[in-house]
């Protein structure tokens, strides 16, 4: 069970150092009992080395964290009878069907779960009887979520889930996560994947260079994010109708091709109304990197 405060997941200046390389300092997070938390961070940043440290892989340099109110390192075997677990490189055994590893786990786990995991397998598009041998990562993730959702665990431990998806099986895997969550039970997903974040998680931590640079609610992130807006015209405009919007910015104009840059609190009304003076032929919106996103969301903090 968590902790008496809905706990699940609690570092304190949690720290792991590679030699001299620092690749977490002084980590302190918490992840609460029945929701989906975020993990962001460009590559690099440090999200599967804190992994990791959690399920016991690699040790602390300093600092100590708690799973169910347990200690990570102390107790890390039981901790690991209650999580499902995803890591983002997965390994298959080639000579093995999807349904002699579920047999297998459930022997490893003295658990029956081979109906979950049929369940699973029904949604992802997944068949249990094909050999592992040979898959593609889209494959190979199907069934890495199939072996961490199978036995219902109480907290699951997902690195880069979606990587290799197509979007469709990206939506499957939303709709699981939510069901998850509905049933009280808690997801720590790691993801630089900020689209996805958006769709499922409730809070979100940004970590940065082995640092953790904030906890918040994804609409508190969401607020201070932006969008790119391109809009391809019949012709040339004569004139620029968008500069005066508030909170429209990096405003080019190329030809008959416009790219803008709109903050997340930008009345969209009055863009659209400026852009009925013109025919368009096209307009795209492009989603900022993560990388976008920590320059706005910092720009002030950093300044």
């Amino acid at each position: 069970m968590p902790n008496g405060n809905g706990v699940v997941i609690q570092t304190s200046q949690l720290t792991h150092r590679y030699g001299k390389f620092v690749a977490i300092k002084d980590l302190d997070l918490q992840v609460k009992q029945g929701e989906i938390f975020g993990f962001l961070g460009p590559n690099g940043a440090g999200k599967t080395t804190t992994i990791r440290t959690l399920l016991d892989f690699i040790r602390p340099s300093s600092g100590s964290a708690t799973i169910f109110g347990m200690d990570t390192v102390r107790d890390s075997v039981a901790i690991r009878q209650r999580i499902g677990y995803l890591p983002s490189e997965l390994a298959l055994l080639d000579n093995w069907t999807g349904v002699q590893y579920i047999r297998w786990l459930e022997g490893v786990r003295k658990q029956r779960f081979m109906d979950e995991a049929l369940r699973l397998a029904e949604q992802l598009d997944f068949d249990l009887n094909r050999s592992l041998k040979g898959m593609s990562t889209g494959m190979k993730r199907k069934m890495g979520l199939i072996v961490a959702l199978a036995h219902k665990p109480e907290l699951l431990i997902l690195d880069e889930p979606t990587t290799g998806l197509d979007p469709l099986m990206q939506q499957v895997f939303h709709g699981l996560m939510r069901e998850v969550r509905e049933e009280g039970r808690t997801v720590f997903l790691s993801s630089h994947n900020l689209p996805e974040v958006e769709h499922i998680c409730d809070r979100v931590g940004i970590i940065r260079s082995g640092e953790l640079e904030a906890v918040e609610t994804v609409a508190a992130l969401t607020r201070v994010s932006f969008r790119w807006l391109h809009f391809t015209l019949a012709e040339p405009p004569a004139r620029n109708g968008f500069s005066a919007i508030p909170g429209v910015t990096d405003l080019a104009v190329d030809g008959a091709q416009i790219r803008m840059r709109v903050s997340g609190e930008t009345d969209m009304d009055a863009v659209i109304k400026a852009a009925a003076d013109y025919t368009v032929r096209d307009i795209h919106i492009e989603q900022p990197t993560l990388e976008e996103i920590f320059l706005t969301y910092y720009g002030k903090k950093e300044a």
